[in-house]
């Protein structure tokens, strides 16, 4: 008689072992650390939208965001070994093949940079064009980020030399802000909501804008895919049940934006990234939404713009036969389906 409770108990301590078992193969997923170049910027502002939209934990993937100021400084934590993905620009793929490094984009959020090369009112007089960048100081997020690709990019179209003109590393954000007003930089590229907090107090002008199809076009000869999810090759090739949830938690981010409104889209992000001007925010993200590709997909010609781009100015780059379908790759978007 006694028995029968110690057998209902182990009955009942096997049932619940069997019910805890797929929570603890779940717990077991390997944990995926994405670097952004600036979390708080709106180019990449699908990264902090997927997390808060629940669907990085819809694919089953535990995913840490983590930060850097610059495109540079969370490609090398890549390389490293210290990530798996990267939230950054596209042209980071070509550069880095053209020295032996191997890196993909497997989910694409702009199809346009989203910079501006801003140029501040104090030189404005002076500073109408970048043909007038010669003897000036020009502010990027980091030396060789993607804001000092295409500075030089812009500055060489219009026949300035690089020897001609200073780039300063001066990040995004609030330390852009203050080189503008301190004067340590005439002009610097950055993005949303920055170029809007500048142009509403009158601290600076629009030089380039790359924000749109038509200024992107006009600048730089094509669209121009940037802000995206790339990672090693390697590591996508042996981890492509993760890379193909992490495409697919994109694609329906992609999708989430384009039929949602500026206003729904910023409910979902930290109060500190609008700080307290929200309505600044918001307005910044509409005219923003534009640049959003619909499903994560690289757009047609957009990789060849960006070749030719950078091998306009990089050595390296143009010396190389660079492969660009080893540089991004739709096929994780296409497994997703």
């Amino acid at each position: 008689m006694a028995l029968r409770p110690v057998r209902s108990l182990l009955s009942a301590a096997a049932v619940a072992a069997c019910a805890l078992a797929p929570l603890a193969g779940a717990q077991a997923a390997e944990p995926i650390t994405i670097m952004v170049g600036g979390i708080n910027k709106i180019i990449y502002l699908p990264a902090k939208l997927a997390e808060s939209l629940g669907y990085f934990k819809d694919e089953g993937l535990t995913v840490e965001l983590q930060s850097q100021p610059a495109g540079v400084d969370a490609e090398n934590q890549l390389i490293a070994g210290a990530v798996q993905a990267v939230v950054g620009f596209y042209d980071h793929t070509i550069d880095l093949q053209s020295k032996g490094k191997e890196l993909e984009a497997i989910a694409v959020f702009c199809k346009v940079p989203g910079e501006v090369e801003l140029v501040s009112t104090k030189a404005a007089p002076s500073f109408k064009t970048m043909a007038d960048a010669k003897g000036k100081t020009l502010g990027v997020t980091g030396l060789g980020s993607s804001t000092d690709f295409l500075t030089r990019y812009l500055a060489d179209r219009q026949g300035v030399a690089s020897k001609d003109y200073t780039l300063l590393p001066v990040g995004a954000g609030n330390t852009f802000i203050a080189a503008i007003k301190q004067d340590r930089i005439q002009a610097g590229m950055t993005t949303e909501p920055t170029v809007s907090e500048l142009l509403k107090t009158g601290e600076a002008k629009v030089l380039v804008d790359l924000r749109t199809e038509e200024g992107s076009k006009a600048a730089l000869g094509g669209l121009y895919p940037a802000a995206s999810l790339y990672v090693q090759n390697a590591w996508a090739d042996s981890h492509k049940a993760e890379a193909t949830k992490l495409a697919h938690a994109f694609a329906r981010t992609m999708a989430w934006i384009h039929t949602h409104s500026a206003e729904d889209i910023a409910e979902k992000m930290p109060k500190d990234y609008y700080g307290a001007d929200k309505a600044l925010y918001v307005s910044a993200l509409k005219a923003s939404l534009p640049m959003y590709t619909t499903d994560g997909r690289m757009p047609a010609g957009g990789p060849e713009t960006v070749l030719k781009v950078l091998a306009s100015y990089k050595p390296l780059v143009k010396s190389k036969n660079i492969d660009l379908s080893k540089t991004y790759t739709n096929a994780f978007l296409d497994a997703a389906k």
